[in-house]
């Protein structure tokens, strides 16, 4: 590869805690070009990407490492050079957040007018399980209202929150309820202390602002602007919980950013396609 092109544009080195925002990026890398291909990739082809992307060596290296520990990616020795490999758990987390990224805010849904209501009590010493535990319950659509208390205007998700609370093992401290209200209080209230709507709306916001008018030149601006793309969009379907028209009070843009998410996707895909693999092809001896 011609490293003096790919790197001829100068970018913002990202600071503060490298570490955390360049795994964040390695995740979004992965998913995006590794995991169609189920192929292995060098050392040097994660290195250069995330280069591209602003983040220093030693931060894409301790990327790589604590993606290992954690059982995400596995490496391997071919003479001085290392690939790196999915696992089988790291193909699954990918696979489950890429269908949950494109599918998000295609579809509406008419409401049933049915809640799934969870209460769960965790201890204020187990913080790490309560961190856990609200990042998935988040994730799965839920909002709490009151400490304690989780709720989503979808029945449906039962499957899915029962999974989380048999994974992480609290079932003895949880209960849940699934139905229509009992008309008792307004569910105006239930959904505005559960979600802060007024935050997504302004994020949908930043996020059309900043995507729907941008222009990308050549590949490595379009494997830049698609990667920024998809991490920028893949944190909504954990800040927006997709409620159903029937509890919203005016039209709300979440699908007006997925239909730029697409737009762009599309229009930038075959030329970051074209870049990653001119990573692949051309990544030096970096071990």
């Amino acid at each position: 590869m011609d490293r003096k092109s790919a790197e001829s544009a100068p970018r913002p080195r990202r600071s503060g805690p490298g570490s955390t925002s360049a795994r964040s990026l390695l995740l979004t890398v992965l998913g995006e070009f590794v995991l169609p291909s189920r192929e292995p990739v060098w050392t040097g082809a994660l290195l250069g990407a995330l280069d591209s992307l602003g983040i220093e060596e030693k931060a894409a290296r301790q990327a790589l490492a604590r993606s290992s520990t954690e059982g995400l990616l596995v490496a391997d020795r071919v003479g001085r050079r290392t690939r790196w490999s999915l696992t089988q758990s790291g193909e699954q987390l990918l696979e489950e957040g890429t269908e949950r990224i494109y599918s998000f805010m295609r579809h509406s849904r008419r409401w049933d007018g049915r809640w799934l209501v969870l209460a769960v009590t965790v201890p204020e010493s187990r913080r790490r399980l309560r961190h856990k535990l609200r990042t998935r319950l988040t994730w799965a659509g839920m909002g709490s209202p009151a400490p304690g208390l989780w709720v989503v205007p979808d029945a449906g998700r039962a499957d899915e929150v029962r999974a989380i609370v048999q994974e992480l093992g609290i079932e003895a401290s949880t209960m849940s309820w699934s139905g229509p209200s009992a008309g008792i209080g307004d569910p105006q209230d239930v959904v505005a202390a559960a979600w802060p709507l007024d935050k997504i709306e302004v994020a949908y916001g930043d996020f059309v602002g900043r995507f729907g008018g941008m222009q990308v030149g050549d590949q490595r601006e379009a494997f830049v602007a698609q990667v920024n793309l998809v991490h920028e969009w893949r944190r909504f379907p954990a800040l927006d919980p997709a409620l159903p028209a029937e509890l919203l009070d005016h039209d709300w843009p979440g699908p007006d950013a997925a239909t730029v998410f697409h737009r762009c996707h599309e229009r930038w895909h075959r030329r970051a396609q074209t870049y990653w693999q001119r990573l692949c092809t051309g990544a030096d001896d970096r071990s």
